[in-house]
This record gives C-alpha cells, structure tokens and sequence, in this order.
C-alpha cells in the first residue's frame, strides 16, 4: 500500500525544496523539552500555556493553535521514553519510504485536521494525530514487530486494530461535535490511504464471495 497522486507529485516539484528533513526528530526532541521543563519546573504549569483553547487562542494567545502539538503524551518517566522513540522511529520510517515532502504533508494535514476540531470542540489534542502516524506505520508495514516497552513482541497490524476499535467506539458514543473532530483529526489518514483501504475492502469482499461461491 503506498500513497500515489499526481497533484502531490506536481506540489513536490515546486515546493519539495523547502520540505524539512528529519521533522520527527524535531517534534519529538521539543515533546521531551517539555517534559524535562514540566519535571524541573512544576509550578510554572508549562502544558497550560501550550495547549488549544479556542476561547484563549481568540483572546489573541495565537500560538495555542501550533504548540498543543508539542505536549507529551505522558508525564511517566518510564513511559515518555518508550512513547517518544516509538514517535521518533515512525517517523524516521514514514520518511524514509514516503520522502521528506510526502511527511511533511501528511504530518502538515494532521496538524491542520486537529486544529479544524479543535474549533469545532473549542479543544484540540494531538492524540489523534499521534495515532494517525502509528495507523499510517502500521498500514504501510503490516507484520512489523514492535517490543512493547522494549520487551513484549507485537506486530504492528494487532495493535492498529486495537486503535481503530478505539476510534470507532469514540466515534459511537461521542456527539455529533466530537464525531465531526474525531475525523477532522484524522483526515490524513483517510486522504492518504482511503482509495488504497476501499480497494482492499471490496477485493477482501471478493474473495470472500469467491469462497462462498466455491463451497455451493
């Protein structure tokens, strides 16, 4: 499964100079600043000046709109380690197979679906476009063997299934607001990878009518 368009290939000859290489390390470096920061200086509450709140960002706080991007998933030390290799490593990964045009895009849609939620919310995460790269990863590499903490051996296809059964029961027991930036968030994935997912959809259908065909 790899992501082809025309109009992105046109977009990179124009525009792929300014691509940012290794943008991962980036945001995953300036994510562990600030939990070094939240550590070292607790009373300085550091993640409330960084996160989306509609209602601050129009009291002119402008910088909420980017910079919810850059709070940590966690505030365990012993989890933000294996989080944020995790992150890195994808990355560095979706990179490598895409170019750095092609991510920068597709993080950049991210960004940009989470921040339209978070106007519909009046709050954004980034916990959606987190995931979007980890369904990306495991789209794209399958029966990837990740370690969890280093030490239990998962492919990656088993947990991206988890995490769909996350978003689907999100997405049924959330209210229309929420189900509009639950997909707003993860519009990324479904520009990338939605004509490659209903053409594995309907072939899987396909065989499995084929099969039913040849038992009658």
């Amino acid at each position: 499964m790899y992501y082809k368009n025309d109009f992105l290939q046109k977009l990179q000859r124009k525009l792929g100079k300014f691509a940012i290489k290794n943008l991962m390390l980036y945001i995953v470096g300036t994510m562990a600043a600030v939990f070094a920061f939240s550590i070292v200086m607790p009373e300085v509450n550091l993640v409330s000046l960084l996160w989306f709140d509609q209602n601050a960002v129009m009291q002119g706080e402008v910088w909420r709109v980017i910079t919810f991007i850059f709070i940590p998933p966690n505030f365990s030390i012993i989890f933000i380690v294996f989080a944020l290799y995790l992150y890195w490593m994808i990355g560095r990964t979706l990179e490598g197979q895409w170019g750095a045009f092609r991510f920068n895009m597709f993080y950049l849609c991210g960004i940009l679906g989470s921040i339209a939620a978070g106007f519909i919310t009046g709050f954004a995460t980034n916990t959606y476009l987190n995931l979007s790269l980890f369904l990306a990863f495991a789209l794209l590499f399958p029966n990837f063997e990740l370690r969890l903490f280093f030490i239990l051996p998962v492919k990656m296809k088993w947990l991206a299934l988890l995490n769909v059964a996350f978003l689907v029961y999100d997405f049924i027991i959330s209210p229309w607001q929420l189900r509009a930036a639950l997909i707003a968030s993860v519009i990324n994935i479904i520009l990338f990878f939605g004509k490659d997912l209903v053409i594995l959809l309907n072939n899987k259908r396909r065989r499995a009518q084929w099969k039913r065909d040849m038992r009658r």
